[in-house]
């Protein structure tokens, strides 16, 4: 059982790994043609299946295929392997293209809310120079009216010299600072105004920070563009081209991978062996049966000498499994395979090896 961990394994990771490039790949090719997705998913996830299979027949059955389609399938599954990398790449810069979209709008909104928070701090400075004024207005009015204006002149009856205060200038010194007064608690409630305003753009411009998850999303790649000094568009097209030159073509590798674990769980034969084994261990055990509908007759020399030949061929391979089962499976594959091949084994070949 252990040694069906490892193959188990391997098809697994890439199963996984095939799967996730087919559906980045469907996926990023829907969104390139975006006027006719459903046919383009259903003829790219066709083709994707297509190229892993195309990968797998290649490897098991590359010295059989006819020449020109196994250069054929060899060049189609490069294309697909280009193909699968294109969606990945659209589906990953599609991603990357909204989240900094999302960012960019964020941006503009708060340039926004700076422009206005710029405009109200003018606004405040003018109110607080004008409220400076008018305070100084009046407070030099109220000194005035404290001081009232002195009037000389000589009563023409008594002949004295008279002093008195001219009523109608304390009238105009009070209306003035009625109006200056008025003006400066006007534009008190305007400054505070303004405030208000300024305070609800300072929150509102915390909470764009706060709530800003584009902004934290680009942050590594901000921090990789300041380290680089290059552009951050730069920065995730060099990201994206790194992964889909690995993406995909790990799938197929690890496609053919799994191939070749489960390929190494059945013992190959190799004609180079046969020549190492003692023909007379297998001459001893050699029953052969007559083939109906002739009469029983002595076997030529030559097929013998063939028969002889197999069982040396199965039991230079016997002898390296030690599990019974088995060796009982790999007869059983050895003569359905020699058969296959137009090899007329006999019934009781399974014999020779018990």
């Amino acid at each position: 059982m252990k040694k069906y961990i490892l193959p188990i394994f391997i098809a697994l990771s890439a199963l996984s790994v095939s799967a996730s490039a087919v559906f980045y790949s469907v996926y990023g090719l829907s969104k390139l043609f975006a006027g006719a997705s459903t046919q383009v998913i259903i003829m790219a996830g066709s083709l994707e299946i297509a190229k892993l299979v195309v990968a797998s027949l290649l490897y098991q059955y590359w010295d059989k295929i006819n020449k020109l389609l196994r250069v054929y399938l060899t060049i189609a599954c490069i294309v697909l392997m280009f193909i699968t990398s294109a969606g990945i790449y659209g589906y990953l810069s599609g991603a990357y293209q909204s989240t900094a979209t999302q960012s960019e709008i964020v941006g503009k909104e708060l340039a926004v809310i700076e422009m206005k928070r710029e405009r109200f701090e003018e606004k405040r400075t003018e109110l607080r120079d004008e409220k400076s004024q008018l305070v100084v207005s009046v407070k030099d009015l109220r000194i005035a009216l404290s001081n009232p204006t002195q009037v000389q002149y000589i009563d023409r009856e008594s002949g004295q010299l008279i002093t008195t205060s001219s009523s109608s200038a304390r009238r105009a010194l009070q209306k003035e600072l009625e109006n200056s007064v008025n003006d400066r608690d006007e534009i008190s409630i305007k400054l505070e105004a303004v405030t208000d305003s300024l305070s609800k753009l300072d929150i509102a411009v915390l909470n764009k920070e706060v709530s800003n998850e584009a902004e934290r999303e680009l942050g590594p790649l901000k921090y990789i563009a300041e380290l680089t000094g290059k552009p951050m568009a730069q920065i995730i097209n060099w990201l994206l081209l790194l992964i889909i030159f690995v993406f995909d073509p790990l799938a197929i590798a690890m496609v053919i991978a799994a191939n070749f674990a489960f390929n190494q769980l059945t013992p190959q034969i190799d004609p180079k062996d046969y020549k190492v084994y003692k023909k007379e261990e297998a001459k001893k055990n050699l029953k052969v049966e007559p083939t109906p509908p002739k009469e029983e007759t002595d076997q030529p020399e030559d097929e013998r000498e063939k028969w002889i030949g197999y069982i040396e061929e199965a039991n230079i391979h016997l002898n390296r499994i030690k599990d019974k089962g088995d060796k009982s499976n790999y007869i059983q594959q050895f003569i359905k395979h020699k058969r296959r091949n137009g090899v007329n084994l006999p019934n009781n070949f399974g014999s020779f090896f018990s």
